[in-house]
């Protein structure tokens, strides 16, 4: 997310940092690398000039004049700059109210609307411990409320059966009541999409709003489609009452600008962040964390939360009881590791939340591929437990039948072997270090190994 966008501004900045002193000269020079890095990242024209003009008259202001390190300040100025244009803090749902809280999602077809209300059902669930409950009013597609049956009972909440026979309002008041006589907390609403916003869909949408006044009401939209995604926000915005918005398909958008122009649009904050396709791929969108990642800074906050929240920590702490009696490190203890980097959504994924890894090679960066992972966990699984424990008896023959069997080649299973080899004698140092197992990752405590890379 925002490769491209981070890539233009962290190669502007390095210019900049070694200023002695800040001039009008340099500062309009780095002004208009930073305006054509933006407009690029496809943000909208409007968000581009109050943004540059903001960061120049701040940038010419005492604060970066006087600074020491006046480069440093200006990068300090713009940084400052993008959390305010994201909107400043970050803004979770307002769910005080009478329960139950009634949430009504709206956006355009093919945003990903409907797997975002079974995301955030999850998120409720599992992280504000709410009992949540969500239905289907779109009754022009069959498919989509079967689609969200399905994906409601992966996530493990309650779905309010309806049919297209019925109205959308019928169907968002039944499953109000229902939730008020179940004592539920909340209940989402999937409302229908269109390929492009017409007055049939906003009438019915207004009509939905009327009859059950949200206290939530988020416009669901595809980050990939730039700055007409604060367009499209400000059309729905024009004839609704949102309050905020969640932006889809992140992880596939290198540009940004969809979050860098809705706040600045439409007025209403980003709430949530998709990031993948995967139920718990969904993010509470935060102005700070997101601009430290667009300069290169890393966001080490996310990461940690990330850590504690999908880590089996009683499994890390065994493996590190384990190599702290010198038992080993097997190929059993390898897999467990590669698992728990995919729980994470992959090395490319840890990356982007770490500081520096912008200024990583080009070339560095395509070579890592979260593939290689799930090839290396294909490999092990066509072990056989005794081999996984005792991987010094992996001959020839051996390497054979393991390749033949995870579909790999005889060299896979031999760089595979490589490199079990040296996180061996990495463990077998890591044993000898003070405090292992102590903190091997901020914010756990009993400690984690180090990651596999």
């Amino acid at each position: 997310m925002f490769d491209t966008l981070s890539e233009r501004l962290s190669h502007t900045f390095k210019k900049i940092r070694g200023q002695a002193r800040l001039t009008e000269d340099n500062i309009k020079d780095t002004l208009r690398e930073v305006r054509m890095a933006l407009l690029e990242a496809d943000v909208a024209l409007p968000v581009v000039k109050a943004f540059t003009d903001q960061v120049k008259q701040r940038a010419m202001g005492q604060e970066v004049q006087t600074s020491l390190t006046p480069g440093q300040a200006f990068v300090k100025v713009v940084q400052q700059e993008l959390i305010d244009v994201m909107g400043g803090a970050s803004e979770g749902l307002n769910l005080a109210t009478q329960p139950p809280a009634v949430i009504l999602m709206a956006g355009l077809q093919g945003a990903g609307k409907t797997t975002t209300v079974a995301k955030l059902a999850r998120w409720l669930k599992d992280r504000q411990k709410k009992k949540v409950a969500v239905v289907s009013a779109d009754v022009y597609r069959p498919a989509a409320i079967a689609q969200l049956k399905t994906l409601a009972d992966e996530v493990g909440v309650e779905f309010i059966p309806s049919s297209p026979e019925e109205s959308p309002v019928e169907i968002a008041n039944k499953a109000v009541e229902h939730a008020r006589k179940h004592l539920l907390d909340a209940v989402i609403i999937d409302t229908a999409g269109r390929l492009h916003i017409d007055e049939e869909m906003m009438q019915e949408i207004k009509q939905l709003y009327e009859a059950v006044q949200p206290v939530e009401t988020l416009f669901v939209v595809d980050s990939m489609t730039g700055q007409d995604a604060a367009n499209t926000a400000k059309a729905f915005h024009d004839a609704l009452p949102l309050t905020g918005v969640v932006l889809t398909k992140a992880d596939g958008d290198a540009r940004g600008g969809a979050a860098l122009s809705i706040r600045h649009i439409t007025g209403k904050p980003i709430k949530f962040i998709g990031l993948g396709e995967k139920t718990d791929a969904l993010e509470l969108f935060h102005p700070d964390r997101i601009a430290s990642r667009i300069l290169g800074m890393g966001d080490v906050l996310s990461l940690i939360e990330e850590v504690e929240r999908k880590i089996d920590r009683k499994k890390a702490e065994k493996f590190v009881k384990k190599v702290q009696k010198g038992k080993g490190f097997d190929l059993e203890d390898m897999r467990d590791q590669l698992a728990q980097l995919t729980k994470m959504g992959g090395i490319t994924a840890m990356l982007d939340k770490l500081p520096g890894m912008g200024d990583l090679p080009k070339n560095v960066k395509e070579n890592i591929n979260d593939k290689d992972i799930t090839r290396q966990i294909a490999i092990i699984n066509s072990m056989t437990p005794h081999e996984r424990r005792f991987p010094a008896v992996i001959n020839n023959s051996r390497k054979r039948r393991i390749a033949k069997g995870s579909g790999m080649q005889i060299q896979d299973v031999n760089r595979l072997l490589k490199q079990y080899s040296q996180m061996q004698k990495m463990m077998k140092k890591m044993k000898k270090m003070k405090g292992f197992g102590k903190g091997g990752l901020p914010g756990m405590p009993g400690g984690m190994p180090k990651l596999p890379f």
